[in-house]
């Protein structure tokens, strides 16, 4: 899932007796104790297996996504919302956590997701009759946010072409760990919703470093970790993943809850449909056009009745409000 860009974490290292040492792991009582090794082979075969994930080019997903909880003072803004989950955090956002008092539901948003190896992806969020597009070819990266009053697409920040170079491949980070360069170490175990799970410390080639929780009986990964900027402070997030099913001979989470450290309120994302190897032009990943307005009906010269040209709807919505914080989403 796109779903979706890169999250990092600064590393710490502990200095004893003079010389840089890694903790002992924290072992849960109920987790038997495996080897980092032992317990990465155990998840790639939960998944399906290196084979039938290395036969995958192409994963297509459909479904609906949490567009964060509205609040009364936002009221009619939703169009803020929806924009708010095709961007990133800029520098000076402030992150609040909601008023459990004056929350109002969640809106669930269509989405698509498209996938392609090595790094290429594409996201379209629908509302309101207009569509957002987020595309990555591998190099270059445009956002498309035609609710926002945005008619042309708009380059990635370099931000944000970092986040995308740094994303993993469409079968994420433990599979075939070491030839994305991937380093992984056991940090022990602890529990995750009530239930044993192995934490692995997962530093990507870039350095990034990230976590991912898997879970001690079934050795699907249940949790990874990330962080956002928030009024320039990092705030930690936290993505369960859930419902998994087998899809074409590999195992996919159909749902996925985001939260803020601290905020007991989740997005959701649920999947409806996954597609595997669908033929995907390369050209979808491009720079992202709004649809060309439908040709005016043709009539003959001065009859009457004649049918004026029609054009593609503009989403008659505002613009966000000033100073309203991007949704956190970790995906």
């Amino acid at each position: 899932m796109k779903h979706l860009p890169a999250l990092s974490f600064s590393t710490a290292t502990l200095l004893v007796l003079g010389g840089l040492c890694l903790a002992a792991p924290a072992w849960s009582q109920e987790a038997p104790k495996l080897s980092a090794e032992k317990v990465l082979a155990n998840n790639v075969a939960a998944r399906g297996g290196l084979a039938a994930w290395k036969k995958i080019q192409t994963m297509s997903y459909s479904g609906k996504m949490d567009a964060a909880r509205q609040r009364p003072e936002l009221a009619g803004t939703e169009a803020a919302t929806a924009q708010r989950r095709m961007q990133k955090p800029r520098p000076g956002d402030k992150f609040e956590a909601p008023d459990a008092a004056k929350e109002l539901p969640d809106i669930a948003l269509p989405f698509r997701l498209e996938l392609k190896r090595p790094l290429k992806s594409r996201v379209e969020l629908d509302f309101n009759g207009s569509t957002a597009v987020q595309t990555y070819d591998g190099s270059h990266g445009w956002k498309l946010r035609p609710f926002a009053g945005k008619t042309e697409a708009e380059a990635y920040t370099p931000d944000e072409l970092k986040d995308a170079a740094a994303q993993q491949a469409l079968d994420g980070m433990l599979i075939d760990a070491a030839a994305k360069g991937n380093r992984i170490i056991l940090e022990g175990s602890e529990p995750i919703e009530g239930k044993p799970a192995y934490k692995l410390k997962v530093t990507l080639k870039n350095g990034t470093v990230r976590h991912v929780w898997v879970d001690a009986a079934s050795f699907l990964e249940v949790q990874f970790d990330g962080t956002r900027q928030f009024d320039g402070h990092p705030t930690t997030l936290y993505t369960a993943l859930k419902d998994y099913r087998t899809v074409d001979g590999v195992t996919v989470p159909f749902v996925m809850e985001t939260r803020v450290q601290g905020v007991k309120h989740v997005e959701r994302i649920v999947i409806d449909k996954v597609t595997v190897n669908a033929a995907l032009a390369d050209e979808r990943f491009g720079r992202p056009t709004l649809p060309a307005a439908p040709a005016a009906s043709p009539t003959a010269p001065g009859s009457a009745g004649a049918a004026p040209a029609t054009s593609t709807p503009a989403a008659a919505t505002p613009t966000p409000p000033a100073g309203t914080a991007p949704a956190a989403h970790g995906g």
